[in-house]
């Protein structure tokens, strides 16, 4: 098998062509959720706090050979956290929504098979004996209780 054949089949197996859509789809949700956050939800949270463009917060740490200023821009850093904050949320959602799609319904418990035949036929003849069996083994016991502790003296002293 050569490296052409043994690489198209890798290429075209599930999991990869699965993989490399799954990128695409995310790279563009990506824009998107950047596109929420830097034009729908910064804005208001500026204004909220006093006219504030985050994107453009930095610190100046001086001028660099070249006369252009040399900046830390926090305010970039702070817009990629709620992008990050916003991917992972909806995200966690769709997964969870996924997972529910998933999960077959809990299935309702099965009613107990039904007992063979050859149980219920003794079950009734046992049923309606129980009473009156219990009152001949009583008898029998009350009639035999003087013999048992000679009996068990007669087998231990035989043995």
């Amino acid at each position: 098998m050569g490296l052409t054949s043994e690489f198209k089949e890798f290429a075209m197996k599930g999991n990869v062509v699965d993989l490399a859509v799954g990128v695409v789809i995310g790279a563009a949700f990506g824009k998107i959720v950047s596109s929420l956050v830097g034009d729908l939800v910064m804005p208001p949270i500026g204004k909220v706090v006093g006219g504030v463009n985050f994107s453009d917060l930095a610190f100046n740490l001086g001028m660099d050979p070249a006369g252009k200023a040399v900046l830390i821009k926090y305010g970039s850093f702070l817009q990629t956290i709620f992008d990050f904050a916003i991917i992972a949320i909806v995200l966690f959602l769709c997964i969870k929504g996924i997972n529910k799609l998933k999960k077959p319904a809990p299935a309702l418990a099965a009613p107990p098979a039904p007992p063979p035949r050859s149980e219920l036929l003794l079950e009734e003849i046992r049923e309606p004996r129980a009473p009156e069996l219990a009152c001949e083994l009583y008898e029998t016991f009350k009639k035999f209780r003087q013999h048992i502790p000679l009996f068990f003296y007669v087998r231990a002293s035989k043995s």
